[in-house]
């Protein structure tokens, strides 16, 4: 943190007030307000930090690498739009440090099971012609949707995929 002295005159006499500028680009004074300055994607910083302008926006992207689980599926919704619905299985690392115990017999394998829905033409069409056992890379976005169900409203995360393209055909039996 860098620090530097101001001083500001009054009425001839020679008052000095300390201020601090932190990592960010915000300054704070010797008397705890904090002054809006551009922080380093261009943005101004606000009081509390918060950015006045949308210029740095979120982000939510997702890239999944794996084997198709089974044929997509193309469904209807009561809308009357329709998707193709598909699961992608992606293998798991094993997480550093951590250690199972010792187990006779074959270790099984840890995967993740994810549900991919394809909303435009363009993707639905590629998803429609997948095989199972087919390894597939795509790109979209973490999305929650929210429906009714028989225990009432109900809501599912699943990656709504805006790329979607096979790597290969299908792998090894039992994979």
């Amino acid at each position: 943190m860098a620090a530097s002295r101001t001083a500001t005159s009054t009425t001839g006499a020679r008052k000095s007030t300390a201020s601090a500028t932190s990592a960010t680009g915000a300054r704070k004074s010797a008397t705890g307000a904090r002054k809006s300055t551009t922080g380093p994607t261009g943005g101004t910083k606000s009081t509390t930090g918060a950015s006045q302008d949308d210029t740095v926006p979120g982000r939510n992207e997702v890239a999944i690498r794996g084997r198709l689980a089974a044929e997509a599926e193309e469904r209807e919704l009561p809308s009357g739009d329709h998707i193709a619905v598909l699961r992608v299985v992606v293998p798991r690392d094993a997480p550093a440090g951590r250690r199972r115990p010792a187990v006779d017999g074959p270790r099984r394998a840890t995967v993740d099971t994810i549900d991919v829905v394809c909303w435009t033409a363009a993707a639905r069409r590629t998803a429609m012609r997948l095989r199972a056992g087919d390894l597939v890379e795509l790109e979209g976005a973490l999305r929650r949707r929210f429906f009714g169900g028989p225990g009432g409203r109900q809501s599912r995360y699943e990656v709504e995929a805006s790329a979607l393209r096979r790597v290969s055909g299908a792998g090894p039996a039992g994979t």
